[in-house]
């Protein structure tokens, strides 16, 4: 495993990473370190490396880069590493050769960073923590290693962790992030104690088939609770029209009640779950639904994630379809939220999301539910 760990300094690096290192028996690099060795070294290298840290200065991507590298080549990290302090800057960050598997944010506000560095017990005082020369750190970090942040994000190996908690939690949620959990001082395989329902809802448009894809790329297993009526308007050689829609639903509500579609789905959930710790429902709609689901599966944790859109884009989303193009409009709105009483379901939402933007950033949202409900709730 190859990871790398980021953050401004006091951010708590280097307790991860030693931590870290010892979970996984995986060497823990400092580029710090490495520096500060360095600098102490009377050679050009050294003389220069101490004078630009003492500055408050980064050492350039070049020579960082050469150095970084050499120190990868030993024998030791064949194996993998936690690498804390590198890349810094984009232009590293591209052309770095290794294979990262994933980056580690331990994100903490800067009054936080310099109340730890300032005031932190220690003997051994370093030049560059006098609270100018941390601000200059500071700064220098919001300048050149955000848009690193943003370009592992944009890669998908970006673990953001919230560096304020204590150091045990801070530790439980890089195991949990990475797929692992501590188990008597021992690393192993994260499994999850509890079966999941993940319920997607939202106005027609929103986004909710895109969402059902983002979830089946993960590998989870999908319930479409529309299909029912979708089957039953196609085997009548019926049109997927509001009307026709309306009334194959009234047709059910009047034999099961208004929770009739998890009634119908209720046995398919229930095998599902036989194989898999985490099913999706993708178009749970009324709150009679969702509370018929917590009666008869109590064992099962449910999430509704709702997801939302501005009405006009989710109309012009709903004419573009090829499929059902026509089932979008006010009336239809209005039918979904009260008729359907779906209103509260999207109203006692677990998570919310807005789909305003582009399929990426909407599937960074995804990505970020996904985890914390997987791994974290």
């Amino acid at each position: 495993m190859k990871l790398v760990l980021i953050g401004i300094q006091g951010s708590g690096k280097s307790t991860q990473g030693n931590m870290l290192s010892k979970q996984f028996n995986i060497p823990y690099l400092s580029t710090g370190h490495i520096f500060r060795q360095l600098a102490k070294e009377k050679t050009q290298l050294g003389r220069y490396i101490k004078e630009t840290m003492n500055a408050g200065l980064l050492i350039p991507d070049e020579k960082t880069i050469e150095i970084v590298n050499s120190y990868l080549k030993r024998e030791e990290y064949k194996k993998g590493y936690i690498l804390d302090g590198f890349p810094r800057t984009i232009t590293q960050a591209k052309e770095f050769s290794n294979n990262v598997d994933k980056v580690i944010y331990l994100e903490i506000p800067d009054k936080e960073a310099i109340y730890r560095l300032v005031y932190r017990a220690s003997e051994n005082v370093r030049q560059d923590e006098t609270i100018p020369a941390i601000k200059k750190r500071i700064e220098s970090f919001k300048k050149f290693t955000i848009p690193v942040l943003n370009y592992y994000r944009s890669e998908k190996k970006l673990i953001e962790i919230e560096g304020t908690q204590t150091i045990e939690l801070v530790n439980q949620e890089i195991l949990k992030s990475l797929g692992k959990q501590l188990i008597k001082n021992k690393v192993e395989n994260w499994k999850l104690n509890n079966k999941k329902l993940i319920a997607i809802v939202g106005l027609p448009g929103v986004g909710k088939t895109d969402a059902t894809k983002f979830f089946q790329n993960k590998g989870l297993p999908t319930i479409s609770f529309g299909e029912a009526i979708n089957e039953y308007i196609e085997k009548k050689h019926l049109q997927h029209v509001e009307e026709n829609h309306k009334m194959v639903r009234l047709e059910l509500r009047k034999k099961y009640g208004m929770e009739a579609l998890a009634v119908i789905n209720e046995k398919k959930i229930r095998n599902v779950l036989k194989e898999s710790m985490v099913v999706i429902i993708d178009g749970l709609r009324s709150w009679e639904e969702y509370i018929y689901l917590k009666k008869s599966l109590p064992e099962v944790k449910i999430y509704i994630v709702a997801i939302y859109a501005d009405k006009r884009l989710r109309w012009e989303r709903s004419i573009s379809r090829t499929h059902r193009n026509k089932l979008y409009g006010e009336e239809r709105d209005l039918d979904e939220l009260i008729g359907i009483n779906m209103a509260p379901t999207i109203a006692y939402a677990d998570h919310l999301l807005k789909n305003n933007f582009s399929i990426e950033d909407f599937h960074d949202k995804l990505d970020e539910v996904y985890r914390t409900i997987y791994y974290l709730e």
